[in-house]
């Protein structure tokens, strides 16, 4: 299957500061484990940066203009875990423009799948605050694209990372013809996540897993809740915010997932897309903190992306 990997140098250049979890190694992890001969055929293309139209269809254009505007000389905390330095405004354009890159990929047909191997990540920032290491929604940035450019009505974004996407769920939770789902560990950051929310017509589906949770829990989330629902909205264009933080080697949380794993629900979501978005489903890299897990963990990722 013809897979684009999307990525950029920039990536690198963010630097949140000494012993952050969310660091430029990550992405170097990753890139590394996708030099493996499994990956040969990976089509690699370079992430570009997004526009402001882009940007602005999912965050509140005052919003956008005040992260595009922090200073590029120095490092400004914009909460206690949220890190601009001189390199992250480019790495952040270039993260949420590498997902509208992959969703054109996709629309064009020349790949039937695309993964994003960029940072910052996305799914915690809101229309309008930037929190949890995340400054754009790269999700829902290419899902407004997806509309924009391609005429998309029903677009799914699915999160497996470990902590709840609040801004995905933020931004997409009022429109009927956006679907968001997610699994993640409860109670954990950022307390948002709870089975009972629904958004505004059944469009949100949360899974919490209590922490100790290991596969066959995992499992049961997605067969008997996630999986069913996805694939009752048949979606026209399937986002995937892969986070690799659920496994149990991750230090920021406490599920007991495995690369098994990640390679399991990779495959069910494809089962899915195979029945409603054939050929039109992209991947973006979210959390993901133990630098082996992650790198193992995004592999398998990809080799299902590529079924093989």
């Amino acid at each position: 299957m013809s897979v684009a990997l999307f990525t950029h140098s920039s990536a690198l250049a963010h630097d949140t500061g000494e012993g952050h979890p969310e660091s430029a190694a990550r992405i170097g992890a990753v890139l590394q484990a996708l030099e493996l001969p499994d990956f040969a055929n990976l089509l690699r293309e370079v992430a570009p940066p997004a526009t402001a139209e882009q940007l602005t269809a999912a965050h509140d254009e005052d919003y956008v203009e005040a992260i595009l505007a922090l200073p590029q000389d120095r490092v400004t905390y914009v909460d206690g875990d949220t890190v601009f330095s001189p390199g992250t405004r480019e790495a952040a354009l270039r993260a949420a423009g590498g997902a509208c890159a992959a969703v054109d990929a996709v629309f064009e047909g020349w790949a039937e799948a695309a993964f994003v191997a960029m940072r910052p990540p996305g799914h915690h920032a809101e229309r309008g605050r930037a929190m949890g290491f995340c400054f754009f929604n790269n999700a829902a940035v290419a899902a407004w694209h997806a509309r924009h450019k391609w005429g998309v009505k029903r677009v799914a974004v699915v999160d497996f990372d470990v902590h709840h996407g609040n801004g995905t769920q933020d931004i997409c939770q009022d429109d009927p013809d956006f679907f968001y789902a997610s699994s993640h560990q409860s109670p954990c950051y950022p307390g948002t996540g709870k089975e009972s929310e629904h958004g505004v017509a059944g469009n949100v589906v949360n899974a919490p897993l209590p922490p100790g949770a290991a596969g066959e829990a995992f499992r049961a989330a997605w067969e008997e809740r996630i999986l069913p629902a996805l694939a009752a909205f048949s979606p026209e264009l399937l986002i995937m915010s892969a986070g690799f933080d659920a496994h149990a080697a991750d230090p920021l949380a406490q599920l007991r997932l495995r690369e098994g794993d990640f390679r399991w629900v990779t495959e069910k979501l494809l089962a899915v897309a195979d029945g409603c978005c054939p050929k039109r489903v992209i991947s973006l890299l979210e959390g993901g903190y133990d630098l082996d897990a992650l790198a193992a963990s995004a592999a398998a990722h990809v080799r299902a992306l590529m079924r093989l």
